[in-house]
């Protein structure tokens, strides 16, 4: 009959965990967690010392069943994800905290923190929490898209239109579209070399239109380094000092400066300056005229 050889065990319906004790270099495997545990060192009298877990399903990594995997862990090589299926990703939540592949990151179990080197990510990558990047952040797409309620960003400028070589040509159209019903834009036209709104602009009360730091206008009056005009009409002027030029005939005017002018315009003659109780009438005949020497 062939001779069998075992070790210590205990059966998968027992509790899990280690022996309370080995001998030392005694053997014991607990089917109940799957962990082979080894007595370790000896105190004097043959007992072990310890009692590690050595191998095991519940106890190592295995190579093909699906475990959880608690406590800190450090790789110092390369580690290599399988490329995942089209519905799913390889990982969910990532921590690391040493040099993987030339990259040096650090964060939470809902961050990837990354201070130097390149992470290359699969074509759509989803991030459950927080993402923070230290460095610069290049983009290099078609559409970049945000979905989110508030952006916030400090840098003081924002470029547009930022290419390597930069021109009004290339610049044409650039600016902020707003979506509504139709599209509300503010953007650089070349043709006219001006920004164009294509909607109202409303400004708010006490406010006013600025040129070159000087008020141009605002909600009562137009600023006074306005002195020229190709106003066609204005409504009722109610106040103000006339200093242009005489005004025409045609327009309601005399197109004089003075009163001799304007009585000659007017065709006036000399009468226009007699006094009503002394006219002196030096020749001429007045027809239709009765004089009465009055009664008394």
């Amino acid at each position: 009959m062939a001779n069998t050889i075992r070790i210590k065990r205990r059966a998968g319906t027992g509790a899990a965990g280690a022996p309370s004790s080995l001998k030392n270099a005694e053997l014991a495997y607990n089917e109940a967690d799957d962990i082979l545990y080894y007595g370790k060192g000896s105190d004097g009298s043959g007992d072990a010392t310890s009692i590690p877990a050595i191998a095991g399903a519940g106890a190592y990594l295995t190579l093909g069943t699906t475990q959880t995997v608690t406590g800190n862990k450090t790789f110092s090589g390369t580690v290599s994800v399988a490329t995942p299926s089209s519905n799913a990703h390889a990982a969910t939540k990532l921590y690391v905290d040493t040099a993987v592949s030339g990259v040096t990151p650090s964060g939470t179990s809902n961050q990837i923190t990354v201070t130097s080197g390149v992470i290359a990510l699969a074509s759509s990558v989803t991030t459950p929490g927080d993402l923070t990047v230290t460095g610069n952040l290049t983009v290099n797409g078609t559409t970049t898209t945000v979905n989110s309620t508030t952006v916030s960003i400090d840098d003081k400028n924002i470029e547009l239109a930022s290419t390597a070589s930069p021109s009004d040509a290339g610049a044409d159209g650039a600016g902020i579209t707003v979506k509504g019903t139709t599209d509300k834009t503010f953007n650089w036209v070349d043709a006219t070399d001006a920004w164009t709104s294509s909607e109202h602009l409303n400004l708010l009360t006490g406010k006013a239109f600025y040129i070159n730091g000087t008020s141009v206008l605002n909600s009562t009056t137009l600023g006074s380094n306005i002195t020229s005009s190709s106003l066609t009409s204005v409504g009722t002027i109610s106040t103000g000092t006339w200093q242009g030029t005489a005004i025409g005939l045609a327009y309601g005017g005399t197109g004089a400066t003075t009163a001799s002018g304007a009585r000659t315009a007017l065709e006036l003659g000399s009468i226009a300056t007699q006094n009503a109780n002394n006219v002196n009438i030096t020749g001429g005949t007045i027809d239709g005229i009765s004089i009465d020497g009055g009664t008394f």
